[in-house]
């Protein structure tokens, strides 16, 4: 099983090499004629977005029943989604494969919404910088931005309460031996995220609540409100 998991690996590393020059628009499936876009989404995902991540599942969404069922007992979504809930996920949403550290996979000026939760802390911030002025460049004039990471705050608030070992192994040294795309790579609170945005050409960076701003279907894609940091911005 586990010289199985690491051929699918290589394949993923090289699809996504492959494809990281590639540019699309978005397919508008949401009743109200926006473009949304879920970068980096996992299967946390709302019904008429394009779900962007680089995973296993991803690059095998849509596929016949009887793969999808292989898939799950080598994925590590098997410890949060039923086998059922993950078919159906991966049968009913609409999934771009593509390695978003390399590139993003969107045509200038084509999208209304990006959303991405607990993505960015997983790049490294180099990746992150080139990934937030290319997002710039793919929104529409007047297009929406909210990104959610784990705030830094939080976990150097765990370091004062005495809670080192939380907060290493849960935010810092985040080690998931299961791939190399799950590793923390970076973290941010408020101003240090606020710089990236504003230094990437954003315009009305402010903070927001849980479940709140004015990005569509946030009761369906924020989570983690008690360590989570949300972001919105314009263009």
């Amino acid at each position: 099983m586990n010289s199985v998991r690491v051929l699918i690996d290589k394949t993923v590393d090289v699809a996504g090499f492959f494809l990281r020059g590639r540019k699309i628009s978005p397919a508008v499936t949401r009743s109200d004629g926006r473009g949304c876009v879920n970068l980096g989404c996992g299967l946390a995902v709302a019904p008429g977005w394009v779900n962007v991540d680089a995973s296993l599942n991803a690059l095998f969404a849509g596929a016949p029943k009887f793969v999808l069922r292989l898939l799950y007992r080598l994925s590590g979504a098997n410890r949060y989604y039923t086998e059922q809930e993950y078919s159906r996920l991966l049968s009913e949403h609409c999934f771009v494969f593509h390695d978003l550290a390399r590139s993003l996979p969107f045509r200038e000026k084509t999208v209304d919404v990006f959303y991405s939760s607990h993505f960015f802390e997983h790049l490294f911030k180099k990746d992150a910088e080139r990934l937030l002025r290319e997002m710039h460049g793919a929104l529409k004039e007047g297009g929406l931005i909210r990104i959610a990471v784990p705030d830094l705050a939080h976990a150097v608030g765990l370091y004062k309460d005495g809670k080192t070992k939380e907060m290493l192994e849960n935010y810092f040294f985040v080690d998931d031996k299961s791939s190399y795309l799950a590793r923390h790579k970076y973290m941010y609170d408020f101003e240090s995220l606020k710089a990236l945005l504003v230094e990437a050409g954003y315009k009305n960076v402010r903070r927001c609540n849980y479940q709140e701003g004015a990005t569509p279907d946030l009761n369906s894609l924020d989570n983690r409100p008690e360590e989570t940091l949300f972001v919105e911005a314009s263009r």
